[in-house]
């Protein structure tokens, strides 16, 4: 009959050791706690087998907590466990809290959080689950007002830029706006009517400087190239004298006002009643009237 040699057993208790190292109950505080939040505001950390404050050196004073960042050959430090590592956790929390209030958006409401950390200022007279439940509700929200603060900055930032957007876009109507208007004053006097005129009338219909002279002999005759003259007698309007002149609106819905418009649709009218600015101004020598 064969013989196993016995082997060396781990009692509850030696198991319960192994599992309770400061180490091990640090990783299972952060694992269930999920962050002291906001970037390394405020973060512990084992090293050389103790408990340190790595970013808050007045927490671990407070706490009787080495801080910096000690190595394994450093003198051994004397580590957290239990409530005192709960109490370390409560004061890191609070720290970190404070800080994301302090730099949350404008438009972000804190109060919630500003309450927890009231409630969580106590630690030192808390333990157990008290401690536990008190210090996750102040992380969960800590990370709350921290996205909202991400959140509303993302927003500001899109406010702004579609703000600078539309200035941008208004300034340049504007712009183009006076710029319009500019021209449309220069085309309404005699000197730059005649200018669109004689411009439109080569272009448009192959008509040269001869055509022109007519065409300007008669236009001066009935308006004087003025797109705001009417004639008292029969209300006819404008450069080109149209009887009435709401017949211009067929060349623009601003007849009254532009003398291009008016210009546009005296052309066409020469151009098919008469064929040239010269049969035309023949037609007002010999009837007084085209």
């Amino acid at each position: 009959m064969r013989h196993t040699p016995e082997l060396p057993s781990t009692t509850a208790s030696t198991r319960r050791q192994a599992l309770n190292t400061p180490s091990r109950r640090l990783r299972r505080a952060l694992r269930h706690r999920a962050t002291l939040v906001a970037g390394g505001v405020a973060v512990l950390a084992v090293a050389g087998g103790a408990l340190t404050v790595g970013t808050q050196p007045a927490i671990g004073e407070a706490l009787g907590v080495p801080s910096g960042t000690a190595s394994a050959s450093s003198t051994p430090q004397p580590a957290l466990h239990g409530t005192a590592l709960d109490r370390a956790q409560a004061a890191a929390t609070i720290t970190t809290a404070k800080t994301v209030m302090q730099t949350a958006n404008d438009k972000v409401d804190t109060s919630a959080l500003e309450r927890r950390v009231d409630a969580l200022r106590d630690y030192p007279e808390l333990s157990g689950a008290a401690l536990t439940t008190r210090i996750s509700t102040t992380v969960a929200s800590t990370t709350h007002v921290a996205q909202a603060s991400a959140t509303q900055d993302k927003r500001d930032v899109d406010a702004k830029a579609a703000a600078a957007a539309k200035a941008a876009a208004d300034e340049r109507a504007a712009a183009e706006a006076a710029e319009a208007a500019r021209k449309l004053a220069a085309g309404n006097t005699v000197a730059g009517a005649k200018a669109t005129a004689t411009s439109m009338a080569s272009a448009e219909y192959g008509w040269g400087a001869d055509q022109f002279q007519c065409l300007d002999n008669l236009w001066t005759k009935e308006s004087g190239w003025d797109y705001q003259a009417v004639n008292a007698n029969g209300g006819a309007t404008g450069i080109p004298q149209a009887l009435p002149g709401s017949k211009m609106a067929t060349a623009g819905s601003d007849w009254r006002t532009n003398a291009t418009t008016q210009i546009t649709w005296g052309l066409q009218y020469i151009s098919a009643a008469y064929g040239t600015p010269c049969a035309a101004w023949a037609h007002s020598q010999a009837n007084n009237f085209y």
